[in-house]
């Protein structure tokens, strides 16, 4: 594993405390939001498989709770895409201007509803992402977003998980930027069957290696 140092932080704003994981190999390449779906945070273990193998391609990750614990058992901010896109943004800028992240190019890597919230944020504030990538995602709850997304796109979908291929069909179809939809055989929903995770994340991987440039400073000391 190429990851030097993982971090538990705080991101505050806007009213709200935000939990979250950043992961830091050495002379990152850049760096990786994760946007989780629906009854997920930062402890996903799916989510924080992905994150590992990003981490030992050369990524940051920052894995968070878009949601407070208070917040994660209201049902209308579960699913209010525009509130999580707000979260992301509020990442973000925290990425941006945090002295170990700042000079990093940033990617998304949204799962479930947190795709839409992903492809929400990149089309709100599209020269802070380089990258996006869904996991069973739902981008249609990105809605007239869709068309102003800038960044490159991929989608990766399960063979088996029917009514969510056809939702990124047509978000596929909505889409301008650079993109690809990928279905991935034999995958279910959460991509739970042997070997299909695995291969999600090495699209991912491939998907961020080539559109987020390098990072030209070296990691320096963490302090919260």
């Amino acid at each position: 594993m190429n990851t030097e140092s993982i971090f538990q932080l705080t991101i505050t704003g806007d009213g709200v405390a935000l939990d979250g994981i950043l992961g830091l190999p050495k002379q990152p390449r850049g760096i990786i939001a994760f946007a989780h779906g629906s009854g997920s945070g930062r402890f996903s273990p799916r989510n924080q498989f992905v994150a590992r193998v990003l981490e030992a391609g050369g990524f940051a990750t920052l894995l968070l709770d878009l949601l407070s614990p208070e917040e994660a058992d209201d049902q209308r901010k579960i699913f209010n895409i525009d509130l999580l896109a707000d979260r992301l943004l509020l990442a973000q800028a925290w990425l941006h201007t945090h002295a170990q992240t700042s000079g990093l190019r940033l990617g998304y890597f949204g799962a479930s509803t947190g795709a839409g919230a992903a492809l929400q944020a990149a089309a709100r504030e599209p020269q802070a992402v380089g990258a996006v990538v869904s996991r069973g995602g739902r981008p249609d709850l990105a809605g007239p977003y869709l068309s102003r997304v800038t960044a490159p796109t991929l989608l990766l979908v399960g063979g088996d998980d029917g009514p969510v291929i056809g939702m990124n069909e047509e978000a596929m179809n909505q889409l301008t930027c650079q993109k690809d939809l990928i279905i991935i055989p034999g995958a279910s929903h959460l991509f739970e069957e042997p070997g299909t995770l695995e291969q999600v994340a090495k699209e991912a991987l491939r998907w961020f290696q080539r559109y987020l440039s390098p990072a030209s400073h070296r990691t320096k000391e963490f302090r919260q």
